[in-house]
């Protein structure tokens, strides 16, 4: 096995295996619905079983978002064999991406639902619970993005960098 598919392969299995651990203590540990505060009211623990997609939109869908997410593992792959993703950064990046999106999956397919139980907010202004799949997908695609935004601009133009015109030129 290459190191380039090591690194890849073990950040997705490490996601996976935190994702599902830490569903399982939350599962065993926890009411549905109720609130354990960790940091007062802006971190919790809630139970939540969600039928629909991250963060809990579109309830009650679940071929259709076993679908989605066989098509998302698919793009990963697809990604991966690509040269703009070949740097140690977005190995690691697909591979968190392609960890979360394999979690979920073995919940749907599993359950019917997705175990979520990150509760960040305040009062009233809270974000929809999530659990660590959600997150390594969210912020695997984030720092891809940005990553890949900020390549493109080093490499645009080396020889000439942007900025006001030579005098004399």
């Amino acid at each position: 096995m290459s190191a380039r598919l090591g690194v890849f392969l073990s950040c997705a299995a490490a996601i996976l295996i935190l994702d599902q651990a830490t569903k399982a203590l939350a599962s065993s540990h926890l009411m549905l619905g109720r609130p354990v505060p960790i940091l007062g009211d802006f971190l919790r623990l809630t139970l939540v079983h969600n039928t629909g997609a991250a963060f809990g939109l579109f309830p009650g869908s679940r071929l259709p978002f076993i679908l989605v997410s066989v098509l998302a593992i698919a793009v990963v792959l697809y990604l991966f064999a690509r040269e703009a993703y070949r740097s140690l950064g977005n190995r690691m990046l697909l591979g968190c991406i392609l960890g979360g999106a394999i979690g979920n999956l073995v919940d749907r397919v599993r359950w019917g639902r997705v175990v979520d139980f990150i509760d960040v907010g305040w009062s009233t202004l809270r974000w929809p619970v999530f659990n660590v799949a959600d997150s390594a997908v969210t912020l695997g695609v984030i720092l891809l993005a940005w990553n890949l935004a900020r390549s493109g601009r080093a490499d645009a133009n080396p020889t000439n960098p942007p900025g006001p015109p030579l005098a004399g030129g």
